[in-house]
């Protein structure tokens, strides 16, 4: 299974969304140095970053932070791990969107 795979059942189970998408925005950070340890330049392949918009009637109640809090929970072994940075767009039902 691929990271974006597991990310998107993670989200689906724990959020029921209206609305999800999940991108591999890898190759847009190809250069950037990702573990000063190394001194080799990230090739942008790969799922390391990713952006998340999602759209689901469980963020009603909840404030901006603990949206975000609570994906950054569910996706809690995918960023201990390969993922290095996740973008969130998060909105309940009904909210304004800019995508």
């Amino acid at each position: 299974m691929t990271i974006k795979s597991a990310i998107e059942n993670k989200l689906t189970q724990a959020f029921a969304p209206d609305r999800l998408d999940v991108v591999n925005e890898s190759h847009l950070h190809a250069g950037h140095h990702h573990d000063t340890s190394h001194h080799a330049a990230f090739d942008g392949s790969g799922e390391t970053h990713f952006r998340v918009r999602i759209v689901a009637a469980s963020f009603a109640a909840m404030s901006r932070i603990d949206r975000h809090r609570a994906i950054n929970a569910a996706l809690a072994q995918e960023l201990a791990g390969g993922v290095h940075a996740l973008a969130i767009e998060v909105a309940a039902p009904g909210e304004a969107t800019r995508w």
